[in-house]
């Protein structure tokens, strides 16, 4: 009776949480739109509305044209995602969003009325949003963290420390709690009373299952969904591997499928042709920047513009991938292979504005014309470290099931410090569930990347080119 009713209140706090975060939400985007309905009828009237002979009905479309397309972008980039992102992360989401937004509406009504516009008032709406979303969000915030404490975890881990994944939910605060961390016992039966004694006594309301073997995993995974425990999973390569399966029914057995093909012949198609349209368009576009960057590397040192280095692509494939040249010359006089780490002093000034930028990755436009790779998909690493890799991770192989790309799952979802391994689990991630969609959306969701510092990090000087040995040992250890 006790744990019905315990059940019960953790039901109807997970339907409140949902109903205040669809609120605030909500709110938010009528916050933004009302703006917009604002600086529409009392400034663009003379110098725009006028123009294009808008009526009332012509009024309402525009104004929900505008609320549509905001409220995309904004479920796209998170800046609905209250009491889940860090406050500067949905107040960037919420910005950059509605920033996407002014600028589809802007280009809209100046396709419209066959001329440009002056963007005085788009600016100055622009920044009247923001203030009024940095505002807003903050209260929201500290209203959502007030009503809901940080969930309480119970962490049950396997050999391997847990001293990282903790100091990543220490980083959330305002989210996560961990009350108690144990090591897994042999006997099953202990770890049944460990996660039900701190579940029933209110020490925790969920469990973490961390670097625990496959076997003992399934175990504790059944308990905890029989006694309705919520559960955070560290899954494995083959976890990921089959979140692209096909459910089939032979007969009255249900099966999964999983391909041999990454890709369809149609999909390969589709991405190509996509791949040729946007890279010619962008070379045109970003030639007056690609221009000025060669400039001013050349007059820095003298040294040449571009860097050619050969790199990996689908099957293993070699091509020379071009950049703008961002460290000095003799950066691998060595001739050891190595990540940029942070305050790298083998970087140049002019370097670290366009890798801040990412301004010396448009060269590789060139490559995805001439086909040596995609806008979407793994990044393509050199020979050398990816034969540190498959020392120690033969299954780094199967992220080159797939053609390479500027950018990917791996780019948009993790950091360029992100483990090799943890990588390669988000790059399968989008291997297995390829669609056109899918490289559409996180071309999208680049655009917020290139602006968020985090993603740019260089790696920590402890972290070599490949993981250490002991480390992907164990990592190696937890898939059996």
């Amino acid at each position: 009776m006790e744990k019905n009713i315990h059940e019960e209140r953790l039901r109807k706090m997970e339907s409140s949480k949902r109903l205040i975060n669809l609120g605030l939400s909500l709110l938010s985007l009528a916050i933004v739109i009302g703006i917009f309905a604002y600086f529409w009828f009392y400034h663009f009237q003379f110098s725009l509305v006028d123009d294009l002979h808008f009526y009332k009905n012509g009024h309402i479309l525009e104004i929900s044209i505008y609320g549509v397309v905001l409220f995309l972008f904004s479920r796209m980039y998170g800046g609905t995602r209250f009491g889940y992102l860090k406050n500067t992360e949905i107040i960037f989401s919420q910005i950059f969003a509605t920033a996407v937004t002014d600028v589809f509406i802007y280009g809209e009504l100046s396709l419209m009325a066959f001329e440009l516009f002056w963007p005085f008032f788009f600016i100055w709406m622009f920044l009247a949003q923001s203030v009024a979303l940095i505002l807003y969000t903050n209260i929201a915030n500290r209203l959502y963290r007030h009503l809901f404490p940080p969930r309480k975890l119970l962490l049950l881990h396997g050999e391997r420390s847990a001293k990282d994944i903790c100091a990543k939910f220490e980083s959330r605060k305002d989210k996560y709690r961990i009350t108690r961390v144990e090591r897994v016992r042999e006997n099953m039966q202990e770890n049944y009373h460990l996660i039900l004694e701190s579940y029933q006594t209110g020490e925790s309301n969920a469990v973490v299952i961390w670097d625990v073997s496959t076997a003992v995993r399934n175990k504790l995974l059944k308990f905890c969904y029989a006694n309705s425990i919520r559960i955070y999973m560290m899954p494995k390569i083959t976890d990921v591997i089959m979140t692209g399966a096909e459910e089939l029914h032979v007969f009255d057995s249900p099966m999964l499928l999983t391909r041999e093909y990454s890709l369809t012949m149609e999909q390969r198609f589709l991405k190509r042709v996509i791949d040729v349209i946007f890279s010619l368009l962008l070379i045109i576009l970003t030639s007056p920047i690609m221009l000025l960057t060669a400039i001013c590397i050349k007059v820095s040192d003298r040294g040449p513009v571009l860097y050619k280095q050969v790199r990996c692509t689908i099957g293993q494939k070699e091509f020379k991938i071009l950049k703008f040249r961002s460290m000095r010359t003799d950066a691998e006089k060595d001739g050891q292979a190595r990540l940029a780490q942070k305050n790298d002093d083998r970087i140049t000034p002019v370097g670290r504005v366009i890798r801040k930028c990412r301004i010396d990755e448009l060269p590789q436009l060139f490559n995805i014309l001439k086909g040596d790779m995609s806008f979407i998909g793994p990044r393509p690493e050199r020979p050398e470290i990816i034969a540190q890799y498959l020392e120690v991770m033969p299954e780094f192989v199967y992220r080159m099931k797939v053609k390479a790309g500027l950018a990917g799952f791996a780019q948009v979802y993790g950091k360029y410090n992100t483990t090799p391994y943890d990588k390669l689990k988000l790059d399968l991630t989008y291997i297995e569930n390829y669609s056109v969609w899918l490289d559409v959306k996180l071309m999208l969701l680049t655009l917020k990347v290139l602006f968020w510092p985090d993603s740019t990090e260089g790696v920590d000087a402890e972290q070599i080119t490949a993981l250490r040995e002991e480390k992907l040992e164990k990592e190696r250890r937890d898939e059996r």
